[in-house]
């Protein structure tokens, strides 16, 4: 995954949560590794870990909060690549709705986790490497009308 300029940025297997049998189980991120890193960014907001949803059939993500004086952080980890986002709300699925990382993300960072920014999240797949995309994903993105990295990848299609 390419930093800012996403035209090299390659769409991996699993990253739409798009599951054929055929192609054998889709990776898992650690979902402990998450938990731990979410913790730690409680601390350094100087804040508590909000409520934990773990990622279920047919959502490609686990969410998470952290509160702090101000307000609610809601964070989001891919389920099968360990990618983070943020959101303003818990959904089942986004679009383009991603927040900039808040100062303490670094924390996912120095963690092994990509913090994904609200720009690259609203990057078309137009200019991404989508080759490893199957017809079914294809048929799910143009039936959502997803159009944006972040919709293909924090999805809840069946």
């Amino acid at each position: 995954m390419t930093d800012k300029g996403n035209a090299s940025f390659i769409l991996p297997r699993g990253a739409t949560g798009y599951f054929r049998p055929e192609d054998g189980p889709l990776p898992d991120a650690d979902l402990r590794a998450f938990h731990t890193a979410l913790y730690a960014a409680a601390r350094v907001a100087e804040g508590q870990v909000g409520e934990i949803e773990v990622q279920e059939y047919p959502r490609t993500f686990h969410t998470a909060s952290v509160i702090d004086r101000k307000d609610e952080s809601v964070i989001l980890c891919h389920a099968h690549h360990p990618w983070i986002a943020f959101a303003q709300e818990r959904r089942n699925w986004y679009a383009e709705e991603f927040l900039p990382p808040p100062s303490w993300a670094t924390t996912f960072t120095e963690a092994g986790f990509v913090v994904l920014s609200s720009e690259q999240l609203a990057t078309p797949l137009s200019r991404m490497d989508t080759s490893v995309l199957s017809k079914g994903e294809w048929r799910h993105i143009r039936t959502y009308g997803i159009t944006t990295l972040g919709g293909a990848c924090f999805n809840a299609w069946a």
